[in-house]
């Protein structure tokens, strides 16, 4: 019972030059490895991402930033890739900061379909440049506006033929919210499982937002972190 599950063959034509692009993942872990790595292989490049932060210069999502292929990045921290920072200091990567909180609620906020947030962080200071501000019963707000992507990727430990997955602890950082954002949802599984061999109350994101499974091959972490 094949129902969502495809071959990384199948699913790179919806991978563009220009894209927008969502991953899940925090410093790294929870990136999706296989798809990333497959970005990466077929050239795409002048990406839009959408992610917590810039990963290192060679883990996750650090590997697209590393080689160029993001123009502009929606994220909390780039601090732990320099590469990120050099390439913004010289314009080359444009790069708009959210506090962590906000950018989670951002995306949230593109999952449920609302139309934006209102809060007070920022107030009076340059955080407000370009933002629209709310008042409600006589307090101040500034309106940030929903994030959504054209493709969110994310990393699961589990999955069966519907979808369902199970991350792997904290490795589920931010991927519940960066797939339901996605116009296409795809993710990469170490393990795909017959239906109803998951525990449901394990299930984390249901079925309903994943449209792809893709298998992972896999990433040895120890190895990748001590190359950094």
């Amino acid at each position: 019972m094949n129902v969502k599950i495809t071959t990384l063959e199948k699913i790179m034509t919806y991978f563009q030059d220009g894209m927008t692009l969502m991953i899940g993942g925090f410093g790294g872990v929870g990136n999706p490895p296989t798809l990333i790595d497959a970005i990466l292989q077929a050239g795409i490049s002048d990406i839009t991402l959408i992610s917590n932060d810039t990963a290192f210069p060679e883990v996750g999502v650090g590997q697209l930033i590393t080689q160029r292929r993001i123009k502009k990045a929606i994220v909390s921290h780039i601090g732990s890739n320099p590469n990120a920072g050099t390439q913004m200091t010289a314009g080359d990567l444009e790069v708009e900061f959210s506090p962590q909180g906000t950018l989670a609620e951002r995306v949230r906020a593109g999952g449920v379909g609302l139309g934006g947030i209102l809060l007070d962080i920022g107030l009076n200071t340059i955080a407000e440049e370009g933002k629209e501000k709310v008042w409600v019963d006589g307090r101040p707000y500034l309106l940030e506006k929903p994030l959504t992507a054209e493709v969110a990727i994310i990393h699961a430990k589990q999955a069966d033929p519907f979808g369902n997955l199970i991350y792997d602890t904290s490795a589920r950082n931010f991927s519940p919210l960066v797939a339901m954002a996605g116009e296409i949802t795809i993710a990469e599984v170490d393990e795909i499982v017959e239906v109803g061999e998951l525990d449901p109350e394990a299930v984390v994101t249901p079925g309903v937002f994943v449209d792809w499974i893709v298998p992972s091959k896999g990433v040895n972490w120890k190895w990748a972190w001590e190359k950094t």
